[in-house]
């Protein structure tokens, strides 16, 4: 006699945050510049032993995916960097943060970031949720975006991101580059995945 697997629906996870039993015993910030604090907490673990915990502050992000076409025309819009972190050219989502401006509204900057990396601009820009990039070291929330109806226009590149290109590929094309690897941005990829799971394309 056989029995089918009992599948059960996973606990729901709130994001309001918490201590986790933790207590923090003291905090200071080891290093800062413009754009990320790097603080150095010591802690007592839940099971009562002390050690020490590094966190990188950094602000709200947004990434934005920007299908263009319809049916099996879409189309996605992918820019290419190289990231110095990791000595490579990178395919990601247009994804940026105003460090000068850390109150703007998330639907702001997913615009503007849109715009200046890609020239494109976007009739409708739906919220989709947030991810967390780097969770066991930092504190930094993306907001994830989904453009469509979009317009092309010039873009605005800062002066750090000159090195920027960007490519408009058919939508078949972007999910085999997934499937080949080719595509290895943490934030791009769970943009990709948040998106299809809600049957957005």
């Amino acid at each position: 006699m056989t029995t089918e697997p009992q599948h059960s629906r996973p606990p729901s996870i709130s994001d309001q945050p918490d201590d986790g039993g933790y207590v923090t015993l003291s905090s200071r910030i080891a290093y800062e510049n413009p754009w990320t604090k790097v603080r150095e907490d010591i802690i007592r673990r839940p099971n009562g032993k002390d050690g020490l915990y590094g966190v990188v502050e950094r602000g709200d992000f947004v990434v934005i995916m920007p299908v263009g076409g319809e049916g099996d025309n879409r189309t996605v819009t992918l820019i290419q960097q190289f990231r110095y972190p990791v000595g490579r050219r990178m395919w990601e989502f247009p994804m940026g943060m105003w460090e000068s401006r850390p109150d703007a509204e998330p639907d702001a900057v997913a615009a503007g970031e849109l715009r200046e990396e890609t020239g494109l601009i976007a009739g409708h820009m739906q919220h989709v949720g947030i991810v967390y990039q780097g969770a066991g070291y930092s504190t930094q929330r993306g907001h994830v975006y989904l453009a469509t109806d979009l317009t092309q226009g010039p873009n605005a590149l800062e002066e750090t991101e000159q090195d920027i290109t960007c490519h408009t590929l058919p939508l078949a094309e972007f999910e085999r580059m997934v499937r080949d690897n080719e595509i290895t941005c943490m934030v791009t990829l769970a943009t990709f995945t948040m998106i299809r799971a809600q049957g957005l394309v």
